[in-house]
């Protein structure tokens, strides 16, 4: 059991400000100092154990790309000789090396049970915008740094963090396609399917509970849905391909590419797997729905042009637009959690690269260029970063990139080959 205190703001009230606007095109990292945790140990010295957190939490905040983390070697106090209470810092020592934000911890550890405070400040301010102290178990250390974070990226950008999310992918370590679920940064990887055949097109529900994918056990492309920690669920048995599942926003409810009269064409199924709605009706083949964040529309793969673009339909009055002009192949289409765009894949000069595009059709915007195949975006539930698969090391992995194409880089390693990456909603903790 995981329990949270809240360390209250002293003198000052802790007045609202969004210090961090994660919409703007171009963000200016914030310097920030991390030091080392000052181990409050009772007689005991566990100094292996303060720079595992301290570096924790370090990674944790700068897996963002919204800070920049000053080398502390710069600082200018011992951590293990000052305290952390605002009335005892002396600012002027983190401003006068560039440090905008101070975020100190400190901690007690005693017969596996961890105590843990940590205060996120305002130097220039000279004020505590965030104090919390945790008490659980050592194994519960990643969970309290990563709750910490979010209250820290929640008070500095005025939306909730990414750190009690999830990546689900397909990985070959087996020898075969299966489903894997990593953490957010990649820690924590476990298999989630083991058929021995092939499973592809992870999706989250927005309750993240369900998984669904097409699964190819019974030798052909069918649809799964399960539910996770309980591995029960349904198998969508139908005659063709069933693939390519996307959940609709906050319903028990997905929409699949399913060919069983036919051409594939794009279908609503209940979360249970029956088919309430044909949505597209086309002699052309429509596949990889992925739905607007108000459920209204939804945007999707139709060869209907000649070649694989991407339209976008409204459910509403059933009206279908074109999305994609430049290019002869688009593909793979995830729409932004704030709406305003979609990352798609789109082939080039021989090679896939991710490219982003407004739904008004502005754009459109190549993140991805001279690095491989860069396949499968999928966004992280703020927006902000980029999931994808890459061949730009040889064999396909999973990278992250901010949502402007910056900070690319590598997210887990794995025997085999990674693809299909979908990120999940935020989760709740046990």
């Amino acid at each position: 059991m995981l329990f949270i205190t809240l360390v209250a703001c002293s003198n000052r009230p802790c007045q609202a400000r969004v210090y961090i606007d994660i919409n703007a095109p171009y963000l200016r990292k914030i310097p920030s100092a991390i030091p080392i945790f000052k181990d409050m140990s009772a007689g005991q010295s566990h100094a292996q154990l303060a720079r595992m957190l301290s570096d924790l939490l370090t990674e944790t905040i700068k897996f963002t790309g919204f800070f920049k983390i000053l080398d502390r070697g710069s600082f200018l106090e011992n951590p293990q000789e000052a305290a952390l209470m605002q009335h005892t810092i002396s600012f002027k020592n983190w401003t006068d090396i560039g440090a905008e934000l101070l975020i100190k911890g400190g901690f007690q550890y005693k017969g596996d049970m961890l105590k843990v405070e940590l205060r996120l400040f305002d130097t220039f301010g000279g004020r505590l915008v965030v104090g919390r102290r945790y008490t659980g178990r050592l194994k519960d250390h990643r969970r309290i740094i990563h709750r910490f974070c979010d209250e820290v990226i929640l008070r500095l950008t005025g939306h909730r963090g990414i750190f009690s999310t999830r990546i689900a992918f397909v990985s070959t370590t087996t020898g075969t396609k299966e489903i894997y679920i990593a953490d957010f940064d990649g820690y924590n990887t476990r298999q989630f399917t083991n058929t021995g055949t092939i499973t592809l097109f992870p999706a989250w529900s927005s309750d993240g509970r369900w998984l669904a994918y097409t699964d190819f056990r019974h030798g052909k492309p069918e649809l799964f849905i399960r539910q996770i920690k309980e591995k029960r669920g349904t198998v969508v048995g139908l005659g063709g391909s069933s693939i390519t599942p996307a959940w609709v926003p906050n319903k028990f409810a997905l929409a699949a590419s399913l060919s069983h009269e036919g051409n594939p064409a794009i279908y609503l199924l209940s979360g249970n797997g029956k088919i309430m709605r044909k949505l597209t009706r086309h002699w052309g083949i429509d596949v990889a729905p992925t739905w607007s964040p108000d459920g209204k529309e939804f945007a999707f793969v139709s060869n209907r042009s000649g070649s694989p673009q991407i339209f976008i339909k409204n459910i509403e009055n059933g009206n279908v637009r074109r999305l994609t002009y430049e290019g002869g192949y688009n593909t793979s289409p995830q729409w932004s959690p704030q709406g305003k765009y979609i990352a798609y894949v789109g082939l080039k000069n021989g090679h896939h690269d991710i490219y982003l595009i407004g739904i008004d059709g502005k754009g459109p915007i190549e993140l991805t260029r001279d690095a491989g195949d860069n396949e499968s975006p999928t966004w992280s539930p703020d927006g902000t970063l980029i999931a994808f698969s890459s061949t730009r090391e040889g064999p396909s992995r999973v990278y992250v990139m901010n949502a402007n194409g910056t900070d690319q880089r590598r997210l887990l390693l794995l025997e085999g080959e990674q693809t299909n990456p979908n990120w999940s909603p935020r989760l709740t903790s046990d």
